[in-house]
């Protein structure tokens, strides 16, 4: 849990820098490819940090994203061989991408819907639906309202709550912390059941 709290000061104080836009360019459009981090750890701290922009902020990691998104989208149609599993290896989700892909016939908008809005690792919807050539512009939409959805959402809640939010956040990190990892891993296994 200390080194939890140290990441946590660290983006926080990284969050005040000028160095803060560039680190949530590179988390919301890597992790929509391969990096393991959700946008919301720099998203978050950034937001507390400068309420006053945080529909701004949470704009930029939006379109961010979506860029990354695409990206995994052309990695998936065309590099699913060499770079596709490749990284879904690395990161452990070839299994539950084998399982995922059959869905995509019969619920693909909503898959990518609910992949862009839940806590299920957006990487996979993003290659997976490369891989099955799902129509780009129904992918780019999915993706552009979940993400909307649930980046604005927090925007939202941190904008009018800022000070208390963060005072919660601070007082309560490591049970926030555990709660995320139960919902991630809850959608994972429901993706699997399903």
């Amino acid at each position: 849990m200390k080194i939890l709290r140290k990441t946590y000061d660290y983006v926080l104080k990284l969050s005040q820098t000028k160095y803060a836009m560039s680190a949530l360019l590179f988390v919301s459009f890597f992790g929509s490819i391969f990096f393991p981090f959700p946008t919301e750890i720099i998203m978050i701290p950034m937001i507390l940090a400068r309420p006053n922009k945080s529909f701004y902020i949470s704009s930029v990691a939006l379109l961010s994203s979506i860029a990354g998104g695409l990206a995994g989208y052309y990695i998936g149609a065309f590099l699913f061989d060499t770079a596709g599993k490749t990284i879904l290896e690395m990161l452990g989700y070839m299994e539950t991408f084998n399982e995922f892909a059959g869905l995509y016939t019969k619920w693909g908008y909503w898959i990518v819907f609910a992949g862009g809005l839940t806590p299920f690792p957006y990487k996979v919807i993003c290659i997976a639906s490369g891989v099955v050539r799902m129509n780009l512009s129904v992918f780019i939409i999915a993706s552009l309202v979940s993400r909307a959805i649930r980046y604005y959402f927090i925007a939202f809640l941190l904008h009018k709550y800022g000070e208390r939010a963060n005072v919660f956040i601070e007082k309560h990190l490591e049970f926030l912390t555990v709660v995320t990892f139960v919902l991630l891993f809850m959608a994972v296994y429901l993706v699997k059941v399903l």
